[in-house]
């Protein structure tokens, strides 16, 4: 497979080292000093855009234009998700979104979700979200931990939103946002109460998880057509 990489950092280099693992071929990278070249991009199968926030919205009409299924694992964009849906209906276009492409964060994000039912019913317990970054990631909190935020809001009565501060008003979730340097990314989900504490925690210990998830999604969304997500991928409810 053919593979365009939008965005070459760090995520980037570590994307290449696993499509190449995995026998795919990269035929083109756009960072900051090589800009998007649409007629360098129509020459892949797929592209995996992991670049800024503030970037993603262009690279992935461009995608949908120059007819190349996406990849995304930036975040940060997802106020124009709307927008985004309406462009890939009228070029028919193909795009694999998550906020997280490791298969354990997938995985807790199932434990996220069990568990926020059961504590439903434990309202003595507060719940808060904490999670730590490297210091070069630019959105907080990280799309990770929204996503958290947005499942426990979900199943839990008295969570209206979620705010990136403590927080003492019993509708809002609080997220902790930390930044550390050499941190890949740990995200920990706290109930406590006062007599004990209760937690889930991810910590993922390099970049290859993130990586091979994200060109494991880019075989699933070749000659593929709409909107997919993890749980299309790994066919979770």
């Amino acid at each position: 497979m053919k593979i365009a990489l939008i965005g070459y950092g760090k995520m980037g280099k570590a994307i290449e080292e696993a499509a190449l693992n995995r026998n795919h071929e990269i035929v083109a990278r756009f960072d900051s000093k090589n800009k998007l070249d649409e007629e360098l991009l129509e020459t892949a199968d797929v592209a995996i855009e992991f670049s800024r926030p503030e970037l993603a919205l262009d690279h992935i009409y461009a995608c949908f234009e120059c007819k190349v299924p996406v990849v995304v694992g930036t975040t940060g964009w997802y106020e124009e998700f709307e927008h985004i849906k309406k462009a890939r209906k009228k070029t028919n276009g193909s795009l694999f979104h998550a906020t997280n492409f490791s298969l354990g964060v997938n995985l807790f994000f199932q434990l996220n979700k069990k568990l926020a039912k059961l504590m439903n019913h434990h309202l003595e317990y507060a719940v808060k979200i904490e999670e730590i970054h490297h210091t070069q990631k630019l959105d907080a909190p990280s799309g990770t931990a929204i996503s958290l935020a947005e499942q426990i809001i979900d199943k839990l009565d008295d969570k209206e939103i979620w705010v990136n501060t403590e927080t003492q008003h019993p509708e809002e979730l609080s997220i902790i946002s930390k930044r550390i340097e050499n941190v890949p990314g740990t995200h920990t989900v706290s109930y406590t109460s006062v007599v004990d504490s209760i937690e889930i925690t991810h910590t993922a210990f390099n970049r290859k998880g993130f990586a091979e998830g994200a060109v494991i999604a880019a075989e699933f969304l070749k000659g593929k057509t709409g909107i997919f997500t993890m749980k299309d991928l790994l066919e979770l409810n």
